[in-house]
């Protein structure tokens, strides 16, 4: 199923999702650099470069929620879209919680609360990228089958997802 908001073909969602992940993984890596360092002077250079990286992550996932948000408008099976809403919401919740995060550190806060929300962000943002994987890996969203394909392609039909699958694992694997 070839999504609205793509490009040449390509879904723009997940060429954009890495960009706040990756952010928000090293932020995390930065804070644990920093404890490690405590009392040192580099201890607050690496304290703010989480902090940069932390907004540079809430800015990347907004701007990879239009084409997401997109996205979810245009399915249409009900099964689909119950994991899409739970994968969005997730993903709301995560930059709610590094906004707090981002709030807490601003006002100079001295305890480990912002380190502990970094935690469990990124640990949500496995359970959400594991549903994200589910809708493309399982389900075929943003997948166009092969151009021969096509008359089978009915977007919502997962059999035709199941045998694609199938036929690209015997050509593969054998």
């Amino acid at each position: 199923m070839q999504t609205p908001a793509s490009i040449a073909k390509h879904p723009i969602h997940p060429m954009l999702v890495a960009f706040p992940i990756g952010l928000w993984i090293f932020s995390l890596i930065c804070d644990f650099v920093a404890m490690a360092r405590a009392g040192s002077d580099a201890a607050a250079g690496w304290e703010t470069l989480a902090l940069y990286t932390m907004v540079g992550g809430i800015i990347g996932a907004l701007a990879a929620a239009v084409p997401g948000l997109i996205d979810l408008l245009s399915l249409t099976d009900p099964d689909v879209k119950k994991i899409a809403v739970t994968h969005m919401s997730i993903n709301l919740t995560v930059v709610a919680l590094y906004l707090i995060n981002t709030w807490l550190r601003l006002g100079g806060m001295e305890s480990r609360l912002p380190i502990g929300l970094s935690v469990l962000t990124v640990l949500m943002l496995g359970v959400s990228g594991w549903l994200g994987g589910e809708m493309v890996h399982v389900h075929g969203v943003g997948v166009q089958p092969p151009e021969g394909d096509r008359r089978h392609a009915d977007a919502h039909d997962n059999a035709f997802v199941q045998a694609h699958a199938e036929r690209r694992m015997t050509k593969h694997f054998g």
